[in-house]
C-alpha cells in the first residue's frame, strides 16, 4: 500500500482527498491534519507521500517541506494548491517539492499523480507546467536580451534607454547635449549592434533586459 499523509487547513478538502485516495485499491491516507499537527503526524505514520498545502495560517507548507527535506529518510511530498504564481511554483521546487498540483484535480489524475510521484517521477498540473514554461522562456528572454545590450558601450547604453522611454532623436540630443547627427549615428550603430530593424524592436529589448522599468 502507498502510505499519504494529507496537510491542509480545511478540513472539507482534506476529507474529500481522503475519499479519491482512499478509494483506490493501493493508496491509504494515514495522516491528515492543519499545519500545525503536520510534523507530528508525518513522524508518527511515517508516509511515503505527503500532499501538503503551500499557505496555511499556522504554519506554511514551505517551512513543513524544508523541515522534512532535512529528515534522514524524508517522504515524498508535493504541494497542493490554488496558487500557481512564478515565485511560489519556482519556491516549493527548489526547496525539494517533487510534485505541484492544483485543488481541482480530477480524481483519477490525483491517484495516478501519487503513484508516478511515489514511483519517483515528478508531477505538475497541466496550469503549472505551462507557468514554469513561460516563466522559462521570459527568463530566457531576459538572459538574451541582457547578452545582446552588453554588446553596446556606455553612451549606446544610455542611447538605447531613452529610446524605450519613447524620446526622439531631437530630444535626446537635447537630454544628452549632443548634435542631431551625432544622435543619429548613435541610433544606428545601437540598431546594429542589437540586430534589429527599428526603434520598437531596440524598445522591446531594452525592457527584456531591464534598461528601464515597465510601464
Amino acid at each position: 500500500m502507498i502510505r499519504v499523509a494529507i496537510v491542509d487547513d480545511e478540513r472539507l478538502l482534506r476529507s474529500g482527498l481522503q475519499l479519491m485516495i482512499d478509494a483506490a485499491a493501493d493508496l491509504e491516507v494515514v495522516a491528515s491534519c492543519s499545519g500545525v499537527d503536520a510534523l507530528r503526524q508525518i513522524a508518527e505514520t511515517r508516509p511515503h507521500l505527503v500532499l501538503l498545502d503551500i499557505r496555511m495560517p499556522e504554519i506554511d507548507g514551505l517551512t513543513i517541506l524544508r523541515e522534512l527535506r532535512g529528515w534522514e529518510d524524508p517522504p515524498v511530498v508535493a504541494m497542493l494548491t490554488t496558487f500557481q504564481t512564478d515565485e511560489l511554483i519556482a519556491e516549493a521546487l527548489r526547496s525539494g517539492a517533487r510534485g505541484y498540483l492544483l485543488k481541482d484535480v480530477d480524481p483519477p489524475d490525483l491517484t495516478a499523480a501519487v503513484r508516478s510521484l511515489v514511483s519517483g517521477q515528478s508531477t505538475l498540473a497541466p496550469a503549472v507546467a505551462r507557468t514554469v514554461i513561460d516563466g522559462y522562456l521570459r527568463r530566457a528572454d531576459e538572459t538574451e536580451a541582457v547578452r545582446m545590450v552588453d554588446r553596446l558601450s556606455p553612451r549606446e547604453r544610455e542611447i538605447l534607454r531613452l529610446i524605450a522611454e519613447g524620446l526622439s532623436n531631437a530630444e535626446i540630443g537635447n537630454r544628452l547635449y549632443l548634435s542631431s547627427s551625432t544622435v543619429k549615428d548613435h541610433v544606428s550603430a545601437v540598431l546594429n549592434k542589437l540586430d534589429v530593424n527599428n526603434r520598437v524592436q531596440a524598445a522591446v529589448l531594452a525592457h527584456r533586459a531591464r534598461l528601464v522599468e515597465d510601464s
